[in-house]
């Protein structure tokens, strides 16, 4: 079912706020702001906005919008730690040392990460453009009750439950990030309407270790959930045959009325924190692979967030600089600008790539056969334990 208003003719939206820089759990943290500032600034550079291609400011968001699916209880810790980080926190709210550090500020710079996904969900609802993407958000391990792995509030679920709440009767999420998508699947695993599709390092070595290919969706819901766990050093060509095998059917099968993407590039081979082995070069692959099925399953109702990556420099501005030119239908070009090479070493110290696109990664001959088997397993246990309850033979 289409949304309510006027269609677009090719538009796109990006949507963003230099607010959202707030969310910065502080000096050292992986998950730097950084990351999506030169995002931006790259995507600006090359000339990607215009002629139909604008950023967008969010717009407010209702607190009940937030309490949809995250507690009173977790929500009023938030906001207390927000005002004093150095206050006494609760260890079941997921919040103090570690992964997800309270820090000055973190309620209202979460909840403009939240508003800037409703916001790109509206924008591609209500036909007011054809593709969105927030590159702030993708925090998709936080829990109803909880924050987890970096992750405050939950935005793609909150941008899907708008979506729901608004007229659509399905939506396929499909997570690209090397860590399990689990708190958007708990959210959503016993609710028909939704397919939640993860692909991603196996949980045997890797947080949150969730994911398992037998997990298929809650008992009121099965088939809902889609699980493709990798082996470490998984290359992009054994990537996407996973994806083609099953994800690619799948998606199809559902028939969803939007498709809603975390395009998480921890997937790199160089990636600090994984060990899978993609290029940006196989992460283009993924995204004209996105952007295909949304036209061909979705009128090309297409929303996407950003996610983890945690080379700030190397891989995440480029990775979701050719997933935006994706969505706008134009190229990237050869070079990396001057400018936004000397930004980067301003900012961060490091030296920026030249190029955009870059060579194939080397991986031992026995740790790509040990990677192609643990995806041919994963391809079959989702061929025999999902594909049927969607009719795909």
């Amino acid at each position: 079912m289409a949304g309510e208003g006027p269609q677009a003719r090719g538009r796109v939206a990006l949507i963003w706020d230099e607010r959202a820089a707030g969310y910065d759990l502080g000096p050292g943290h992986p998950l730097a702001p950084v990351r999506v500032e030169l995002t931006v600034d790259l995507i600006r550079r090359i000339g990607l906005l215009g002629n139909g291609v604008d950023e967008v400011l969010p717009r407010p968001m209702d607190d009940a919008e937030l309490l949809r699916l995250h507690r009173e209880d977790f929500v009023d810790t938030v906001r207390r730690l927000s005002w004093d980080p150095t206050a006494q926190a609760e260890a079941r709210y997921g919040l103090g040392p570690g992964d997800t550090p309270a820090f000055e500020g973190m309620h209202p710079a979460s909840v403009l990460i939240c508003a800037a996904s409703i916001e790109a969900a509206r924008q591609v609802w209500e036909g007011e453009a054809d593709h969105a993407f927030n590159p702030a958000g993708g925090l998709h391990h936080a829990m109803p009750d909880r924050a987890a792995g970096f992750c405050i509030y939950n935005d793609p679920a909150i941008a899907i439950d708008w979506l729901l709440e608004h007229g659509a009767e399905r939506v396929t999420y499909v997570d690209v990030d090397v860590h399990h998508g689990d708190g958007v699947e708990v959210m959503f695993r016993d609710d028909p309407r939704v397919l939640t599709v993860s692909l991603h390092e196996s949980g045997r070595f890797l947080f949150p270790g969730t994911g398992a290919a037998d997990d298929i969706g809650g008992p009121g819901a099965q088939g809902s959930a889609a699980n493709l766990p990798l082996h470490p050093g998984t290359t992009g060509s054994v990537w996407l045959e996973a994806f083609d095998a099953v994800v690619e059917p799948l998606i199809r099968a559902f028939d969803a009325d939007v498709l809603v993407t975390q395009l998480g590039c921890d997937t790199h081979a160089t990636d600090p924190l994984a060990h899978l082995a993609l290029t940006v070069d196989d992460m283009a692959a993924i995204y004209a692979r996105l952007h295909r099925l949304a036209h061909e399953t979705a009128e090309g109702r297409w929303i996407a967030m950003g996610g983890g990556g945690y080379q700030l420099v190397r891989v995440v501005p480029r990775a979701w600089t050719m997933a935006f030119a994706e969505m706008t239908g134009r190229r990237v070009p050869i070079e990396t600008p001057m400018g936004w090479r000397e930004l980067a070493v301003e900012r961060t110290g490091d030296i920026a790539p030249t190029a955009f696109l870059e060579d194939p990664v080397r991986v031992s001959d026995a740790m790509r056969t040990q990677a192609a088997e643990a995806a041919r397993t994963s391809i079959q246990a989702l061929r025999e334990l999902l594909l049927p309850i969607h009719g795909v033979r």
